[in-house]
């Protein structure tokens, strides 16, 4: 008789498809607008403490400002994204019974969603890290991590809250990290002697002067690129993972298989049609033409 394996990959979970990691403004009740605090600064023309509707926000909870956005000084919401648990937290966890309606269920809905955001941030990443790996043992890891991300988000409010999400973090984050060392390494098989030494995860690179480079598999995770030039550069496997894009120049740059990117962190660059982005990412609609 053989022995039990004491691992299978075979069950593990399909990758999840990342329509359900969009954000539906059209059904949901307005969290980040509210739930979110935010500072006056450029990204804000104003001060909104947490928990508090914003003075923008109309009684169907939808964006009086909405298409002008950028030119009253609301940038910073043009950028955010809330990878769906917007939709998820007022639709499913409450049942469509908004904090308005409710108001005793405002502070558990407020709490529910930013929880709820950082766990579909997870997903987001988990699922690409799923396709982008060739060993199966990494994927059936990353793929248990969403499944246990998943059972938590369909728990119920109290389970959510109650659930340690430092711990799961941590546990992706270890995960994302080998899966981008076995990508990159797939773009720079002979070595890296390309990569310049200051290429490194959390580098200072504002207003960098990166055009035209071969960047294929630099370890960007944490990098400070606002303002940087990366027109015409390949991003071929470069881990983007939490790099700050704000203002970067990506006109004419490849980053049709980067690693980890965003839209959020499309929409802080500036960039155009001649930009080459993943196939499930859109071009920002301030993107020029040039």
């Amino acid at each position: 008789m053989r022995p039990a394996p004491t691992s299978s990959t075979t069950d593990t979970p399909p990758p999840l498809d990342r329509r359900s990691l969009r954000p539906d403004c059209t059904n949901c009740f307005a969290l980040c607008c509210t739930a979110l605090g935010f500072s006056r600064s450029a990204d804000f023309a104003v001060d909104k403490p947490a928990g508090t509707p914003c003075r923008n926000l109309a009684s169907d909870f939808s964006c009086t400002i909405h298409e002008a956005l950028r030119p009253r000084g609301f940038r910073g919401c043009t950028v955010f994204d809330c990878f769906g648990a917007g939709q998820r937290v007022s639709r499913g966890l409450f049942g469509g019974i908004s904090w308005a309606a409710d108001p005793e269920s405002g502070m558990d809905m407020f709490a529910a969603f930013k929880t709820a955001r950082q766990l579909h941030e997870m997903l987001w990443y988990l699922e690409e890290a799923q396709g982008r790996t060739f060993d199966p043992e990494a994927r059936h890891r990353a793929g248990r991590l969403g499944a246990t991300i998943e059972a938590a988000m369909g728990g119920g409010v109290q389970q959510l809250l109650g659930l340690d999400v430092e711990e799961v973090h941590a546990s992706v984050r270890a995960v994302l990290i080998e899966i981008s060392e076995e990508v990159r390494m797939s773009y720079s098989a002979a070595g890296r002697e390309h990569l310049d030494a200051a290429l490194v995860p959390g580098a200072d690179l504002i207003g960098g002067n990166l055009r035209s480079r071969r960047l294929c598999g630099a370890d960007l995770r944490g990098a400070y690129l606002i303002g940087a030039d990366l027109r015409f550069s390949d991003l071929s496997g470069v881990d983007l993972l939490g790099a700050d894009l704000r203002d970067a120049r990506l006109d004419g740059a490849d980053l049709s298989r980067a690693l980890y990117l965003t839209q959020s962190q499309l929409d802080a660059a500036g960039g155009s049609r001649a930009t080459r982005l993943p196939a499930d990412l859109k071009m920002p609609a301030h993107w020029g033409d040039s």
